[in-house]
């Protein structure tokens, strides 16, 4: 692995709230200096670059066929040599800007296909390392600090390259029983993992997210998931905020709210806290 420290987010199961995950934990360690490129491996929709108020011009240059190449061609076999005549710009032709201070390689249509591509290759470590070497040896040299990945919320051959391509996991987590299902079933698929390819994968950040403080139950599934994942859980909640969602409709994170509300407030702190806690991990850490 490289000096630039990667991770993705990951639970097998949609809406637990990975996107704005990764977008808050990017903006939050670009707050802490770092410097911070996103990939978007979840689906066409392009809803981390909806985050950042850029879908709709990326979205324009896809109708205009002007989106190549993009995040599905680097599993391609003829990236080497895409990239080859290509130069220099290969890379920068792939990462759009946000006003945020993060760097971000937006989904693509061509996602859509991907999983079954990937599935036609024979060797399996050919199939779940291709992301991991476009990582290697075209993101690296650009000299980022962090790259977080935003996966499907699914296992599948994508989802597999993100995870070897990262070694880490983020397991963003709502307070209930099917999430400390998803949670169990995740540590037990990282393992399978390690076995069958001799691949390391660690769950280093689970994030309880969405947390509602004021009911009981919730509280209680807080202190089972502090209980059962004592090394990877974060040090404080992300609690259920309307303002986070306001502020994605409106293509922005809570960190550039003018007014936030005390949830926006808390969400906030969570995020920078558990930003610190990750790199430090990533890095072989304990905190």
């Amino acid at each position: 692995m490289s000096e630039t420290l990667r991770a993705a987010a990951f639970l097998d199961k949609g809406g637990t709230g990975k996107t704005t995950t990764v977008a808050h934990l990017g903006v939050a360690l670009q707050r802490e200096g770092y410097e911070v490129l996103l990939l978007d491996l979840a689906g066409k929709q392009g809803d981390l670059a909806k985050h950042f108020g850029v879908w709709e011009a990326y979205r324009e240059a896809i109708d205009a066929d002007e989106a190549w190449p993009n995040i599905s061609t680097v599993f391609d076999d003829a990236w080497g040599t895409i990239a080859e005549k290509l130069g220099e710009d290969a890379v920068a032709d792939l990462v759009v800007d946000t006003e945020e201070g993060v760097d971000l390689i937006p989904a693509h249509p061509g996602l859509d296909t991907l999983d079954a591509d990937l599935g036609t290759v024979d060797d399996a470590r050919d199939r779940y390392s291709r992301l991991e070497a476009f990582l290697d040896e075209y993101v690296d040299p650009l000299g980022y600090d962090v790259v977080l990945l935003d996966l499907p919320g699914l296992t599948n051959n994508v989802s597999y390259n993100g995870l070897w391509a990262a070694r880490h996991v983020i397991a963003p987590v709502e307070m209930g029983p099917f999430e400390a299902e998803q949670a169990d079933a995740l540590r037990r698929d990282l393992q399978k993992i390690a076995a069958n390819f001799d691949v390391e994968i660690q769950l280093s950040l689970v994030l309880p997210n969405k947390v509602d403080t004021r009911t009981t139950l919730a509280e209680e599934y807080l202190d089972a998931f502090r209980e059962e994942y004592p090394e990877a859980i974060a040090p404080d909640l992300v609690p259920y905020s309307q303002d986070i969602r306001n502020a994605t409709e409106a293509g922005r994170t809570v960190f550039r709210l003018d007014s936030p509300s005390k949830t926006a407030r808390e969400a906030r702190a969570a995020y920078l806290q558990a930003a610190e806690v990750l790199v430090d991990r990533l890095q072989g850490g304990d905190a």
